[in-house]
C-alpha cells in the first residue's frame, strides 16, 4: 500500500452553538488540513497522484469555501447577519468543529474531486486535531 500526504494552511473564524466554554464566542484559528491518499499500485508516472495536481483541486476548494471565512451551523442566528452585512461565511449541517471539518474536507475529496482519500487530519490547533477515514 503506497500513501501520499499534502498539507494546507488556512485561517477561519467560528463558534459553536449550545456549548458552554471558550468556543461558544466568535473566534479564530490558524488550522492545518492533511490529505492522505492511498493506492494499492502506482499508475504509470510511479505515483499515488502528482503533488501538483493534488494541491491544484483540494487547494483551489479550501481557498474557495474554508479559508479566511466564518464558518458556521445552519442554524446559527448570526450566519444570516454576517451574510446580510456581507461578509464570507460557510455553512456546515452541524457544529463546525474540527471533526466536522475533517468529514467535510474528505467528503468533498472523495466525492467531488474523487480523489482516492484514505484519512483527511484537520488540525484546530498545533495541538489538537481530529481525522476522518471511512
Amino acid at each position: 500500500m503506497y500513501t501520499v500526504k499534502k498539507t494546507y494552511h488556512l485561517a477561519y473564524g467560528h463558534r459553536l452553538l449550545n456549548y458552554k466554554g471558550k468556543c461558544e464566542n466568535l473566534h479564530g484559528h490558524n488550522g492545518l488540513v492533511e490529505v492522505i491518499l492511498k493506492a494499492d499500485s502506482l499508475g504509470a508516472d510511479r505515483m499515488v497522484m502528482d503533488f501538483t495536481e493534488l494541491g491544484r483541486k483540494v487547494k483551489a476548494w479550501l481557498d474557495g469555501n474554508l479559508d479566511h471565512k466564518v464558518i458556521l451551523a445552519k442554524a446559527d442566528p448570526l450566519a444570516p447577519v454576517l451574510e446580510q452585512h456581507g461578509q464570507a461565511c460557510y455553512l456546515t449541517a452541524d457544529n463546525p468543529t474540527a471533526e466536522t471539518f475533517a468529514a467535510l474536507i474528505f467528503d468533498k475529496a472523495a466525492g467531488e474531486m474523487g480523489l482516492p482519500v484514505d484519512e483527511v487530519r484537520f488540525w484546530e490547533t498545533p495541538t489538537s486535531m481530529a481525522s476522518y477515514r471511512r
